[in-house]
Formats: structure tokens, C-alpha cells, sequence
């Protein structure tokens, strides 16, 4: 039977105990297994780092949730798309990535993964023929891309992308993290990989760091689980629990989400102190057809352009009372920061740097009237 998101989201992976009939999966709280013989270990678990019931239960449901038929389940996602990199790539290879992406992705290609050998090009992922255009031939081995993008939004066709990789024998890997699978799900669209940080939608609570990958390959999933084992950059099972836990609630929460960003985007459009609003539901967004395509809505990330310059948009981050002066996004709580002082300041100087005067907005789930009061005094 083929069940609804909100469906799977509460039962995929997670049957209820066989032991004691526990609805909700167990914390297996243990670093290893007693085996019922040399090399005979109970249910294939060995040791926490290779196997555990809970982060299984996390897994296989990101997995259902995706419409994948792996899914793996990380300390961070960074720990993720680290793996993923060495996983599928050598050094001499190549990989182009956005050049509006978060910072910390940046700053794994350009101070570490880069030192390992691994070539990588700056592309805007919402212009196909610039992608195609910064793949080399030969060389690129994955195509990265976030959709939508961290700060500015920017939306990219995740199937023409998947085409044009594909061309040239690349993988497409898609961050689905600003997205979530509730409103987005990238390997129906010809995606390789997914990489998500749990840390925000799907956590949802910020109480819990952790990463995921998803494909559809079988092949590549092994060896992407042979690389997960070996690295061991894995998440506990106290983590998983909590994860596990937030992804249950996503669908109602991302509805919420969507709700009062949609809200807010069309305040600030009209707001004299904004010079500019990006959020791919407002109609003169350039990715905003696109994104009605290929999601279910909108989502719960909007940026802004200060009116008033760099100075005003940390006055206005200062400002906020509601809205808590932090870095993350996804949580129930709304957030407020400014990228180019905070999440992407690894960035500055290079091809990704962020404008000055741009604010970022991680919407909550509170009540929009709230938000929009605070908004109102903080930007003066």
C-alpha cells in the first residue's frame, strides 16, 4: 500500500516493539552486542558504530521518506556530505558547487576537501547553462547542489541539472535541508543523492545535531554505508531517538512554517525599509514557477536586503526580540542573523560571499501576529 507522507513519517522503519509491544522505538543505549557464537552476531549487531535499532529506525524512514532505498543517518551534515565526498570522489576529481551555498559547505571544499586533492568550481545553480558550462569533461564527478539555496534562495531544476550531470557521468547531489522531503523530494526528480543537515526541519525542535544521506541506487547506497562504517562519523542512538522523534510532526510543522513566511514575505515586500525580498513564493521571485513546479510549497526561509546597508541589517538583527539573534534554522522558534557576519563568514572574500546588507529569516511556527510586530519594531 502506498501510505501518505504524514503516514510514513509516523510508522516507516518504526513497528512497535516485538519485545514488549513499546510503540515508540527504544533507545538502544549500548556501544556493542553479545553474539550467540563466534562470528554468529544476533540480528547482524556487532557494534553501535556498525549497527544500531534506533539509528536504523531513523534511517529507513528518511529513507521512506525520500523515496529512497537507502537512507544513513550522521553525527552532522557536514559528517555527511564529508563521507559522501570521499566516498564517491578521488583526489584529481572535480565538483562543481553553487556559488550561494552555506557556509560550511564551502568552507569543507575550500579548506579541507581541496587540500585533499578534490577541484571544485563555483556555478549559480538556478542557470542550467551555467553548470553545464563549469562542468569539465572527464573530471567533474558531482555536481552539488542546494535548492533552495543558502542565503539568497535561489532555486535550481533539479531534472534539467540531473540530465546535464548525467551527460557527463556525474552524480547529482541536492541538499534538501531548507526543503525538507515534506515539500521536496529530489530523487523523483533524477537526484543521485540526498544530503540533508537533521540538525533543522527534520529535527525541528534544536535540540539535536545530525546529518543524513538518501539515494536510490542500491549500489551506491553500499558503498556509501561501507563508507559511514569506516569513517564512523555515525549519530548515537540518543540522537536518532530525538531526530526520530521531530520527524513525526514534520508535515504539520512545515505547514506552519510555510504559513507565516508566506506572511512575512509579503510584509517586508512592502516595507520601505527593505530593498529586496527573497523568497521563492513571492510571484517576482525568478525561481518562483520552478518552485511551484517541483515543491509542495514554499517554505519556511525568507531573506531580506536592508533599505538602509550593512549597518542597518545588524541593527535590525539587534533589534529583534522575538526573533532570536542566532545561527541553525528549522526550529519551532523563529531565528534572525546575518550571514555575512555569522553563518557564512568563511565565505567572505571568495566566489560565495554573501551580500553586506542581507538578513535571514528562519521562520518559527508562533503566532504570525507576534512575528510580524517584531519585525515591525525591529526595523524601524
Amino acid at each position: 500500500m502506498d501510505y501518505g507522507f504524514e503516514t510514513l513519517a509516523i510508522h516507516a522503519g518504526q513497528e512497535p516493539d516485538p519485545r514488549t509491544g513499546a510503540v515508540i522505538p527504544p533507545i538502544y543505549q549500548t556501544s556493542t552486542y553479545a553474539q550467540d557464537a563466534v562470528g554468529s552476531p544476533r540480528l547482524g549487531y556487532e557494534y553501535s558504530r556498525s549497527g544500531n535499532p534506533t539509528r536504523d529506525a531513523l534511517q529507513q524512514a528518511l529513507a521512506a521518506l525520500e523515496g529512497g532505498r537507502t537512507g544513513l543517518a550522521f553525527a552532522s551534515g557536514l559528517a555527511a556530505e564529508d563521507t559522501l565526498l570521499r566516498a564517491v570522489c578521488q583526489p584529481g576529481d572535480h565538483v562543481v558547487i553553487p556559488d550561494d551555498a552555506y557556509g560550511g559547505t564551502y568552507r569543507l571544499f575550500s579548506r579541507v576537501a581541496q587540500r585533499w586533492g578534490l577541484n571544485w568550481t563555483a556555478a549559480k545553480v538556478s542557470d542550467v547553462d551555467a553548470v553545464a558550462a563549469a562542468i569539465r569533461p572527464g573530471h567533474t564527478r558531482v555536481v552539488w547542489v542546494e535548492t533552495p539555496t543558502n542565503p539568497l534562495l535561489g532555486v535550481a531544476d533539479i531534472a534539467a541539472l540531473a540530465g546535464i550531470a548525467h551527460e557527463a557521468e556525474a552524480l547529482l547531489v541536492v541538499d534538501n535541508t531548507f526543503a525538507s522531503p515534506y515539500l521536496q523530494q529530489p530523487i523523483a526528480y533524477g537526484a543521485d543523492v540526498v544530503v540533508h543537515s537533521t540538525t533543522k526541519y527534520i529535527g525541528g525542535h534544536s535540540d539535536v545535531v545530525g546529518g543524513a544521506l538518501i539515494t536510490g541506487d542500491a549500489e551506491l547506497g553500499e558503498q556509501l554505508a561501507y563508507h559511514q562504517n569506516a569513517m564512523g562519523a555515525v549519530n548515537g542512538p540518543f540522537d536518532a531517538w530525538l531526530t526520530l522523534r521531530g520527524l513525526k510532526t514534520l508535515g504539520v510543522r512545515m505547514d506552519r512554517h510555510c504559513d507565516n513566511a508566506e506572511r512575512i514575505a509579503d510584509y517586508l515586500a512592502g516595507h520601505a525599509g527593505v530593498a529586496q525580498v527573497c523568497y521563492p513564493g513571492r510571484p517576482e521571485h525568478p525561481g518562483h514557477e520552478l518552485a511551484a513546479k517541483q515543491m509542495r510549497r514554499f517554505g519556511g526561509m525568507v531573506s531580506f536586503r536592508a533599505a538602509g546597508g550593512e549597518e542597518h541589517a545588524v541593527r535590525i538583527c539587534d533589534s529583534a526580540r522575538l526573533f532570536v539573534l542566532a545561527e541553525s534554522l528549522g526550529g519551532v522558534e523563529s531565528l534572525i542573523e546575518h550571514p555575512g557576519r555569522m553563518t557564512h563568514a568563511s565565505a567572505a572574500g571568495s566566489p560565495l560571499e554573501v551580500p553586506a546588507d542581507l538578513v535571514r529569516l528562519s521562520v518559527g511556527i508562533e503566532t504570525a501576529d507576534d512575528l510580524l510586530a517584531d519585525l515591525e519594531q525591529a526595523l524601524g
